[in-house]
């Protein structure tokens, strides 16, 4: 799962110095292609983007200021830094303004060229983390129109506010698609180091072979495979956040590194002896309960208590019932302008459809359902017929215990117990209710004595 190498393009018709700079480039782990002139490198750019591109002003035929502006027209967020054997001032400004990151009179110090390569791919990749964080920041902010009625998960966003301008390490817990990255992206956007990366990395879906050089990065020869130098997550994050999603999937050889991270603020690449500071806020979740990881020895007891400086926990959305039609709405919004359609809302046996289901999937779940929802609706209203089987079924649904049962191997005769128990429980609370609480009219309307039915009622705590 290595993460792709930065792509430079050298255009220069010095075959020599092209040479030169490509075997510098490869050796410092950058994919590089060469174009000996200008209408070679716009070819060269037609079958594929690069993340930067080293130009030199004097080339044959189009000059490397026209190139520049070509390119530009092409891909306006083009990284261009321009080689030139003339120190001259105005065609510096001449090139900054055409867009170039920067300008290297040859010739050049190769340390120089590194550090100078090495920021604008960073500066590169800054502005595109920035460009995605206001997109999703936008999308968050569009689910938050409504105010939650939720009091424990407007605990949740409370804490998020207090905890988020300190550079406290942070816990998320909660299921599967109850939003742990959106709060963690909430944490850092607080933050002061908003202006820095954010990278989340889901810890669950790392081989273990890879795990630490994804987060420590490795040196060229470090193992089988390594033909280059790679940075680790923990360099991409310096100075911003780095958020691990489903921390107790990690093993204990890489916890136990994590661990003497965290405790140092150093990290050295796969193969390397050399220490590097890093400078990184963490955010750590998980949709398991990290005392009863601890407790059952799948996670380290050290590095729980290290990473323990702040707790939130994020209720699952059947626990928030209150704000599933108002986020039901927003994801309408959503699917309609992504699907432009005008579908004005849900029917009322839609709602309540919505309003009974559990939701073991959460807020992933219920945005898919929407969205399908929205798709295959021919009218102006969404009705029960255009839901999902498990939502619209006159039947409990399997909600996360009952998926917890069955994948630790619980038995077809207790889930079935377990699923009988519930559809006698919404029965009984539907007969109440439809007799105004009249017990002898709903034990009639359920076919069972009274007493059967007040046995029933205190078994379940109605």
């Amino acid at each position: 799962m290595d993460r792709r190498r930065d792509f430079i393009l050298i255009v220069d018709d010095n075959e020599d110095m092209s040479q030169v700079l490509c075997e510098t480039l490869e050796y410092e782990g950058y994919e590089v292609a060469v174009a000996g002139n200008a209408r070679a490198a716009l070819k060269e750019l037609s079958k594929r983007m690069p993340d930067l591109i080293l130009l030199d002003v004097k080339l044959p035929g189009m000059d490397g200021f026209k190139a520049l502006e070509e390119m530009k027209k092409i891909n306006g967020n083009l990284l261009a830094i321009m080689l030139t054997a003339y120190c001259d001032v105005k065609s510096a400004v001449r090139a900054m303004k055409l867009g170039a990151y920067d300008y290297i009179t040859k010739p050049f110090d190769d340390d120089e060229l590194r550090i100078v390569i090495k920021k604008a791919l960073n500066a590169g990749r800054l502005e595109k983390e920035v460009a995605d964080l206001r997109k999703r920041l936008e999308d968050f902010s569009g689910a938050q129109e409504f105010k939650s009625e939720s009091p424990r998960f407007c605990q949740a966003l409370k804490q998020v506010k207090t905890v988020a301008p300190t550079n406290m390490t942070v816990i998320l817990q909660g299921e599967s698609g109850t939003g742990k990255e959106v709060i963690a992206r909430m944490v850092h956007m607080n933050s002061f180091r908003k202006e820095m990366p954010f990278v989340a990395i889901d810890c669950g879906t790392l081989p273990e072979t890879l795990a630490e050089s994804e987060l420590f990065g490795h040196e060229k020869g470090a193992f089988t495979g390594a033909d280059c130098r790679k940075e680790g997550q923990f360099e991409s994050a310096r100075g911003g956040t780095l958020f691990l999603d489903e921390i107790t999937n990690l093993s204990d050889s890489v916890q136990a590194k994590l661990l003497r991270v965290i405790q140092e603020r150093k990290i050295h690449r796969l193969g390397s002896d050399k220490d590097i500071e890093v400078d990184v806020r963490i955010i750590v979740a998980t949709n398991l309960t990290f005392a009863a990881e601890v407790r059952e020895g799948n996670f380290r007891a050290d590095l729980y208590h290290r990473l323990n400086e702040f707790s939130i926990e994020i209720p699952p959305l059947r626990e928030r019932r209150e704000d599933i039609i108002p986020l039901g709405l927003h994801f309408l919004k959503e699917a309609n302008r992504e699907f432009n359609k005008d579908i004005k809302g849900l029917s009322s046996e839609a709602i309540r459809k919505i309003l009974d289901y559990d939701w073991p999937g959460n807020i992933r779940e219920m945005r898919n359902v929407i969205r399908r929802a929205v798709l295959l609706t021919d009218s102006d209203s969404i009705t029960t017929s255009i839901l999902p089987l498990p939502v619209k079924a006159d039947c409990p649904s399997l909600g996360t215990d009952m998926q917890s049962a069955f994948e630790k191997g619980t038995s077809l005769k207790e889930l079935t117990g377990k699923l009988t128990r519930e559809l006698e429980k919404q029965m009984i609370e539907k007969a109440l209710e439809q007799s105004n609480n009249n017990k002898s009219r709903a034990a009639k309307i359920l076919k069972i004595d009274r007493m059967t039915l007040y046995s029933k009622i205190k078994s379940f705590g109605l």
